[in-house]
């Protein structure tokens, strides 16, 4: 599906370290994403129910921030070690996984199918079915919390903002997001803005956070 290259796609150095323009290899994406779906999934979905997140519709922006963050190891996670660094994953590799990642549509119910659909397509369209189970919290509270802190960088529906290095939060994994939060409040990961904000958050207001975004995918 996606074996073909796109030439004439160049990708803008503000996304990186270097300073030209990178041409994008979407063979070579899909060959480095077959690494990655060792923890990741085929599709970028991720697994082990967010020990690993989702990647499949996340920005280039985003994607190529993360991996430079963990070649440098200003995001440290071991996991990520033996393949996120120069020899493994070099500079100008990375607009070629983070585009392909990036153009992987995820959708979050099952179609209806008809009755010449096979069932080896019925199977293929299953795998890129991806849900987030509903949480248990104070949706209302979520909601408030969420607009009031979170709406301006992620956008109103969670989905982030367009050639943003932000990331969306509805459709990622609840465990990973709650991990991440407990990182960005004991400094363990940077945050753009004033991490004490999670340091403060309560056990009640962290899980009605959660069970508002996993009804935002839905």
């Amino acid at each position: 599906m996606f074996r073909f290259r796109l030439f004439s796609f160049l990708f803008i150095c503000c996304y990186f370290s270097y300073s030209y323009a990178t041409e994008i290899d979407l063979e070579l994406g899909e060959e480095i994403n077959e690494v990655c779906a060792g923890c990741h999934g085929e599709f970028g979905q991720g697994g082990k129910h967010g020990e690993y997140p989702r990647l499949a519709g996340l920005s280039v922006a985003y994607i190529s921030e993360q991996l430079k963050l963990f070649k440098e190891e200003k995001r440290k996670n071991m996991p990520m070690r033996p393949y996120a660094n120069e020899r493994e994953l070099p500079d100008e590799d990375i607009p070629s996984i983070a585009v392909f990642l990036s153009q992987i549509k995820l959708t979050s119910q099952m179609p209806v199918f008809d009755k010449n659909t096979s069932a080896y397509d019925k199977l293929l369209i299953a795998k890129k079915v991806f849900n987030i189970p509903k949480q248990e919290g104070d949706i209302a509270l979520g909601k408030k919390i969420y607009k009031k802190e979170c709406k301006s960088c992620h956008g109103r529906n969670g989905k982030g903002k367009k050639n943003s290095d932000i990331p969306p939060l509805a459709g990622q994994y609840t465990q990973y997001m709650r991990r991440q939060m407990d990182h960005f409040a004991k400094g363990k990961r940077e945050h753009d803005d004033d991490a004490d904000f999670f340091a403060e958050m309560k056990a009640d207001e962290i899980q009605a956070i959660m069970a508002y975004l996993s009804i935002m995918d839905d």
